[in-house]
């Protein structure tokens, strides 16, 4: 039986993306813009995850951010991390 749940657990978490485990059982995921992008705000819509972005503008390098959770009680807490190229 053990056996059997383990399984089953293994399967639920491997069809999961890396977002979704990062939001749901904590961890770390990350997220790849496209060229010449800028971040102006990230947040979660239910199990997605919306990214506003606008052009780079010149004189504007790539940054990387952090997108991270604070639980209530510190447990299983995300974090995203994009990164602009």
């Amino acid at each position: 039986m053990r056996v059997f749940i383990l399984v089953v657990g293994l399967l639920l978490l491997g069809g999961c993306t890396e977002q979704i485990r990062a939001k749901t059982f904590g961890g770390t995921a990350t997220v790849d813009l496209p060229a010449n992008q800028k971040v102006v705000c990230a947040t979660w819509k239910n199990s997605d995850l919306w990214i506003l972005t606008r052009p780079r503008r010149s004189g504007e390098g790539p940054e990387t951010l952090m997108l991270r959770e604070s639980s209530s009680f510190g447990l299983l807490e995300g974090k995203v991390v994009i990164t602009e190229k």
